[in-house]
């Protein structure tokens, strides 16, 4: 098997980490922190493949080609804060770049949607990225840059954009993730930002993994973004439906926290700042379609079955004391 490289080690970094080397492949993981105090440097699977942990600064161009040397891919996991995106951003990405231009791995970047603007409410790769929010502007320039270069013959580039993510390893701030299973499963009020009663798209953490990774070894793919495939669009309030139900207690009540309030503490909070930009994200329709990427990757989504039991195993399995 090959040797993959994946910048970044949040939900997705870490997904993908453990689909490439259940696979069987090789993988350094790079990261700021490096490996979890008390936690080997390097594991391995029964499949034959391995992860291995080195502390890098993602802006140092030299350490991500010295890292990269050798490898099929280097993968673009990062994510800063939200607040922190146009500071942060630029100097990472162009890092990147330089890393797959000297050591020719392809170079995948883990994308979202927020690209396309408010008003596309049926999201398509080849639609316009119109978007006039400062973080789909940041991302827009980073594909835009990535694309030029692979155009001019300098590297190969791909982007796979997916939504709002769920599925084990989802962090506190993922909107369908602890902040929505917690008060579902103690039996107290949901409260998801902006509407529950809109179309979204959700995308599962290991379908992020199994896309990036098949575009990394598809050469038709390169060149081009695409959408994570994912599974039938779903309301808030229907998700948690979908998810009491499944762990056998009753359907919470929903209380949407309207984004007025959401405003209002972001003069103070930068986060819900940057939050309260893409409300639109929360109150209008938002789906990305995804028939162009199943057929180019090869790909389909996991059930909604499978996703929400496997969720549930998960944080069940991590908060055993919260989770009863």
């Amino acid at each position: 098997m090959s040797r993959q490289t994946v910048l970044g080690k949040g939900p997705i970094g870490r997904t993908l980490a453990r689909h490439l080397a259940d696979a069987g492949h090789e993988v350094r993981v790079l990261s700021r922190s490096g490996p979890r105090p008390g936690t080997p440097a390097r594991t391995t699977t029964a499949a034959g493949g391995s992860i291995e942990h080195h502390r890098v600064d993602g802006t140092d161009a030299g350490a991500l080609v010295r890292h990269a040397q050798g490898a099929q891919a280097l993968y673009n996991c990062v994510n800063p804060a939200y607040h922190r995106w146009v500071t942060d951003w630029p100097p990472v990405a162009d890092a990147l770049l330089t890393a797959a231009e000297r050591t020719g791995a392809v170079l995948v970047t883990a994308a979202n949607l927020y690209v396309y603007g408010a008003g596309n409410r049926h999201m398509h790769e080849d639609d316009p990225l119109a978007t006039r929010e400062t973080k789909g502007r940041v991302r827009a320039q980073m594909w835009h840059d990535a694309l030029a270069r692979h155009e001019a013959g300098a590297l190969r580039a791909t982007e796979v954009r997916g939504s709002d993510y769920l599925g084990p390893g989802a962090e506190a701030h993922a909107h369908a993730g602890p902040r929505m299973l917690a008060p579902l499963l103690a039996g107290r009020t949901v409260r998801p930002i902006g509407s529950a009663d809109q179309p979204h798209t959700w995308t599962y953490l290991p379908d992020f993994a199994a896309a990036l990774a098949a575009a990394a070894t598809t050469p038709d793919a390169w060149g081009r973004p695409w959408h994570v495939p994912s599974p039938e669009p779903l309301t808030f309030r229907s998700l948690v439906t979908r998810f009491a139900r499944a762990a056998g207690v009753p359907v919470p009540r929903i209380a949407p926290v309207p984004m007025a309030a959401v405003r209002a503490v972001g003069l103070v909070q930068p986060m819900l700042r940057e939050v309260a930009a893409i409300a639109y994200q929360f109150t209008e329709p938002f789906v990305a379609d995804d028939t162009a990427s199943r057929r180019a990757l090869g790909l389909e989504p996991t059930d909604w079955d499978t996703v929400v039991a496997t969720t549930l195993a998960a944080y069940r399995a991590e908060t055993p004391g919260r989770a009863a």
